[in-house]
C-alpha cells in the first residue's frame, strides 16, 4: 500500500519533486495528456450541446493501466500537474480516467519546484478548478471544430491534404500581409550628409564631433551643390543642450519577452526556447515558463536585493514591482525568474546554461537602480545656408542596471552607444576635418517577421496565450504555409561624394541590400489558403474577432461565461458559412498568365500544381502538349516574371559526357545541383549560377564533395561506419545514427565494440 501517490506530467518533474517529498510519497508521471478528443466524427457531439467524446490513445494505454494500479493501491492521490489551464485539464482527465473522487482528490499547484514551494502546496491542497478545465475544453473543442470543418472545404476548393487552424491562420495572414507590403514597396534614394568637426583647424586631439546635416538631398546634383556650400562656409556652434536623464530596466521575463530576447541574444527559435526553459523548470532551476505576468514574489524581491547589495553595493539596489500590461493577461503566476536568485549560474548543457544566465541577468537587473545619463545635443550653423548640422552624444554618469543587462531590440545596432561630445560653447568656431561626405541611402521596406517578432505582434493583438505561441509557429511551418529562411541579399552600387581639402570627388561602393537572417517567408500555398479564408471565412482570420474569442476563454476561466453558450454563439454562424462555401460552384484557382513565349508565341503561365508551384508553356488545345517546370526556392507565383519563368525551362541542361557518363545541371527541392554517375552534388549558394556553370567548374565541385566524403569516413566496417559529424565522431548502421560514449578512442574501435554500443543504445531507446 502506498501512503501518498503524486502524479505529474513529466518524468523529469517527478524526479525533482520526489527529492523534496521524502519516503512517504511516491511520484509518477502521466507523460502529458492521457486522453484527447476522439478522432472519429470530430470527437464532438454537436447535437448534445458540443459534448466532447474523449478516448485514451493506444500509445497511452500502458501508462493509464500503470497509473490505475498505482492509484488503487494509494491511500491518498495528489495531482500536481502544471498550474495553467492545460495542467488543470490534465488533472481533470486523470481524475476521470482513474475513477478518483473529484470532491476528495487533492490538487496541488506551484510555480517553482523548490522544497518551500512543494511543502506549501502539500499544506494547502485544493480541488480541481472546473472553470479552468472548461476554458481549456472550450478552446480544444472550438479549435477542433474549425480544423475539422474548414479542412474538407480546402480539399474541395483549393487542394487536397490542406488544413486550417484558428490562431495559425491569423499568424499566416500577418506574414502574408507583410510580404505583400514588401512586394509593393518602392525604394527611393536620397543623399545623407555627415561630417566630422573639431575645435581647432586640422587638430583632432581635443575630440571629434560627428554630425549629420538636418536635410537629406533627393539627388546627386543637389547633394553636390550643398557640398560646394560646405566648402565655402564658416561653421559655428549654435545651440548646446545638456540634459540629465535616466534609463530604467526592463521588467522580468514573461513567456513572450523570453522568446523574443532568447531569439535576439542567443539565436534560439521560439520552440527551442520553450524546450530549454521546460528542462530548467522541471529541474527546479526557474519558475514556471508559461506566464504573462511580470510580478515577482516578496521572497524573490528580497533575495534579489540581497544578491545586488552583496555583489554591487546598496546604491545599485532599487526594489520594483512591475505591472503586467499584456492585453488579456491571465493566470496569477510570477514572471519567469531563477528559483534561487543567489545562483548566478547552473549546471546542464550549454543551452540551459545560456538561457538560465539570460533569465538571471534580466531578473536581477529589474531590481537594480536606474542608469543615470547625460545627453548632449549641439547644432552647427553655416553662414551661407539655413541647413544645420546636429550631433548627439551621451555619457553614462552611473551605470546602474546596465552593469548587468541591457535589453536588445528588433532593429540592428539597437544597443549601439552614442558618441561622447567634447565640451563646446555657443558661438565657438568649428572646422571640418578629414571630409564631409554625401552618401546615397535607400529607403527600406518593412521588415519580415522573425519568430520572436511574430510572437510580439500576436501578443499585441491579444491573439493566443503563453502556451500557444510556440505550437502556433511550429504548426504553420510544418504545414508548409510559411518557411524560416536566410536570404543572401542583393549587391547594389551606392554613390558617395566626398568633400576633402576643398575638392569634391565621386566614388562608388558596393553594399548588400535585403540580407535576411531567420525570417519568416510565406509560401505560395500559404498565400493561396490565406486569400481563400479571407474571402470565405473573414471572421476566422479577423484579428479583432480572434482576440475576442481569447477574451471569452478568459471569461469561462473566471466562471463568468458558460462554455456551451460560447460555442453555440460561435458555431451557428460558422457552420452556415461552411455550408454556403461548399455550395459555391467555383474552385479557387491560382493561375497567373505572365505573357507569351518570345519565339513561339505560346502563353506562359504559373500556377499551383499537384506537387507545388509550376510554370507552364502552352496549353492542351488542339492536341498540343504543354511543357512544365517547377519554380525554384525563393520564387513566388505572385512575383515571378516572364523572363524568370522562361529561365526555368533552360534546366535541366547537359554539360556533355565525362568518362562515359553524362553530366547534367538541374534544379530540385533543395536548389540547383549536378547529377553525375547517379549522384547529386549541390551547387554553391551565391557562387554558382546553374545557367552558366561549365564542365570545369562542375568537376571542381564534384572533386571537393568526394574529398569531403572521404575525410568524413574514419572507419568502414561495411554495414557499420564510424563517421566524422558536425558534433564529432558517431556510428551509423542501417541509416540509424548512434552516439559514441565519452572518451571513446575512435582509432582503436573494433567492429565488435561498435555492435555493443549499438545494441546498448537500442535497448535504452526501447525502455525509455
Amino acid at each position: 500500500m502506498i501512503d501518498n501517490l503524486v502524479i505529474v506530467e513529466s518524468p523529469a518533474k517527478a524526479k525533482t519533486i520526489e527529492k523534496f517529498l521524502g519516503k512517504d510519497f511516491h511520484v509518477v508521471s502521466s507523460y502529458g495528456h492521457i486522453r484527447d478528443l476522439a478522432k472519429k466524427n470530430s470527437g464532438i457531439d454537436v447535437e448534445k450541446d458540443f459534448a466532447p467524446v474523449y478516448e485514451v490513445p493506444k500509445e497511452k494505454a500502458k501508462v493509464v493501466s500503470e497509473l490505475r494500479k498505482a492509484a488503487s493501491e494509494a491511500k491518498t492521490v495528489w495531482i500536481a500537474s502544471d498550474e495553467d489551464r492545460e495542467g488543470e485539464a490534465i488533472a481533470w482527465h486523470l481524475a476521470i480516467v482513474l475513477n478518483l473522487d473529484l470532491a476528495t482528490t487533492k490538487r496541488i499547484v506551484f510555480h517553482e519546484i523548490t522544497k518551500e514551494a512543494i511543502s506549501k502546496a502539500i499544506e494547502t491542497p485544493r480541488t480541481i478548478d472546473m472553470n479552468l478545465v472548461n476554458s481549456q475544453q472550450a478552446r480544444r473543442i472550438l479549435d477542433r471544430l474549425v480544423g475539422f470543418e474548414i479542412s474538407p472545404v480546402l480539399w474541395k476548393k483549393v487542394q487536397p491534404s490542406l488544413s486550417a487552424g484558428r490562431v495559425q491562420s491569423v499568424a499566416v495572414r500577418l506574414i502574408v500581409e507583410r510580404e505583400r507590403e514588401i512586394i509593393s514597396f518602392k525604394s527611393e534614394s536620397s543623399f545623407r550628409v555627415t561630417g566630422e568637426f573639431t575645435k581647432e583647424t586640422g587638430n583632432a586631439d581635443n575630440g571629434i564631433i560627428k554630425a549629420e546635416a538636418s536635410k537629406r538631398f533627393p539627388n546627386e546634383d543637389d547633394a553636390r551643390e550643398f557640398l560646394k556650400l560646405c566648402c565655402n562656409t564658416a561653421y559655428t556652434v549654435g545651440d548646446v543642450t545638456v540634459k540629465p536623464g535616466t534609463r530604467s530596466p526592463a521588467p522580468p521575463f514573461t513567456t513572450s519577452t523570453l522568446q523574443q530576447e532568447a531569439y535576439r541574444k542567443l539565436g534560439f527559435s521560439v520552440s527551442q526556447t520553450m524546450a530549454v526553459a521546460q528542462k530548467l523548470y522541471e529541474a527546479g532551476k526557474i519558475t514556471y515558463m508559461r506566464t504573462d505576468s511580470t510580478n515577482l514574489s516578496k521572497l524573490a524581491l528580497a533575495k534579489s536585493r540581497e544578491v545586488i547589495i552583496a555583489e554591487f553595493g546598496e546604491k545599485y539596489s532599487k526594489t520594483r514591482q512591475f505591472k503586467t500590461k499584456t492585453k488579456g493577461a491571465q493566470e496569477a503566476h510570477e514572471a519567469i525568474r531563477p528559483a534561487y536568485p543567489d545562483n548566478a549560474t547552473v549546471g546542464g548543457n550549454n543551452n540551459e546554461k545560456r538561457l538560465y544566465e539570460l533569465i538571471w541577468k534580466r531578473t536581477i537587473a529589474s531590481q537594480m537602480a536606474d542608469a543615470e545619463v547625460e545627453k548632449t545635443t549641439i547644432t552647427i550653423d553655416m553662414n551661407n545656408s539655413p541647413v544645420k548640422f546636429s550631433a548627439t552624444g551621451e555619457v553614462i554618469k552611473f551605470d546602474g542596471f546596465l552593469k548587468v543587462y541591457m535589453e536588445s531590440t528588433d532593429q540592428e545596432n539597437g544597443d549601439e552607444e552614442r558618441d561622447t561630445i567634447p565640451v563646446v560653447k555657443k558661438g565657438m568656431p568649428l572646422y571640418y576635418i578629414y571630409s564631409i561626405a554625401a552618401t546615397q541611402r535607400f529607403t527600406i521596406p518593412p521588415p519580415r517577421y522573425t519568430e520572436a517578432s511574430l510572437v510580439k505582434k500576436l501578443e499585441e493583438l491579444g491573439i493566443g496565450r503563453p502556451s500557444t505561441y510556440a505550437p502556433t509557429i511550429s504548426t504553420i511551418q510544418n504545414r508548409g504555409y510559411v518557411s524560416r529562411e536566410d536570404r543572401p541579399g542583393e549587391k547594389r552600387q551606392i554613390k558617395i561624394l566626398n568633400l576633402d581639402n576643398g575638392k569634391i570627388t565621386a566614388t562608388t561602393k558596393q553594399e548588400v541590400a535585403g540580407k535576411e537572417k531567420s525570417k519568416l517567408f510565406p509560401q505560395d500555398i500559404g498565400m493561396i489558403v490565406n486569400d481563400f479564408l479571407i474571402e470565405n471565412f473573414s471572421d476566422i482570420v479577423d484579428y479583432n474577432f480572434t482576440a475576442e474569442v481569447e477574451e471569452q476563454f478568459d471569461e469561462i476561466a473566471m466562471g463568468d461565461l458558460k462554455w456551451p453558450q460560447m460555442l453555440r454563439n460561435f458555431y451557428g454562424p460558422f457552420h452556415k458559412t461552411i455550408e454556403n462555401t461548399l455550395e459555391k460552384k467555383d474552385r479557387k484557382t491560382s493561375t497567373r498568365v505572365l505573357g507569351n513565349h518570345p519565339e513561339t508565341g505560346e502563353p506562359v503561365s504559373v500556377r499551383m500544381g499537384r506537387f507545388g508551384p509550376v510554370a507552364q508553356i502552352g496549353n492542351s488545345d488542339n492536341g498540343n502538349k504543354p511543357r512544365f517546370a517547377s519554380l525554384i526556392k525563393n520564387q513566388l507565383l505572385e512575383t515571378i516574371t516572364l523572363d524568370e519563368a522562361l529561365n526555368l525551362f533552360r534546366l535541366p541542361r547537359s554539360l556533355g559526357m565525362h568518362e562515359g557518363e553524362e553530366m547534367v545541371i538541374g534544379v530540385g527541392k533543395f536548389g540547383p545541383y549536378i547529377r553525375y554517375k547517379g549522384k547529386f552534388f549541390s551547387l554553391k549558394k551565391g557562387i554558382d549560377d546553374p545557367y552558366s556553370v561549365n564542365m570545369e567548374r562542375a568537376l571542381e565541385i564534384i572533386s571537393e564533395k568526394n574529398e569531403s566524403e572521404k575525410n568524413k569516413i574514419i572507419k568502414d566496417f561495411g554495414e557499420i561506419m564510424v563517421l566524422n559529424g558536425r558534433y564529432g565522431p558517431y556510428l551509423t548502421k542501417d541509416k540509424q545514427n548512434y552516439r559514441l560514449p565519452k572518451g571513446t578512442d575512435v582509432q582503436k574501435l573494433t567492429k565488435e565494440e561498435c555492435l555493443k554500443i549499438i545494441e546498448k543504445s537500442d535497448k535504452t531507446k526501447k525502455t525509455s
